[in-house]
């Protein structure tokens, strides 16, 4: 019996790969941090995604990261510059790192 078996071919890869988001988790502290690689155009972006889903009629359920901690609320609408919430509070897009439909 011969064990001879087939090569296999594969490319060689030379340059990064950036196909995923850059995490790390601290077990220090407990709590993930994510890289800040959202840009504003991308934050609002996905805030009008989140307003003319389907999905939306009135309000809508999210979870939004900003620059210091991570808070669930029920958006209702949005001007220039701040995102406008059920509890009628205010929050200034420009804080915001990621915003997610729950």
């Amino acid at each position: 019996m011969d064990n001879k078996l087939p090569k296999v071919f594969h490319n060689k890869i030379n340059k990064k790969l950036t196909n995923n988001n850059d995490y790390f988790y601290s077990a220090k502290d407990n709590e993930e941090v994510i890289a800040p690689s959202k840009s504003p155009k991308d934050i609002r972006k996905k805030i009008n995604e989140i307003f003319s889903s389907p999905t939306y009629i009135y309000k809508a359920n999210v979870v939004i990261t900003l620059k210091d901690k991570k808070i669930e609320k029920r958006i209702i609408g949005r001007n220039k510059n701040y995102l406008i919430t059920m509890d009628n509070e205010t929050i200034l897009i420009d804080d915001i790192i990621n915003i997610e439909i729950q």
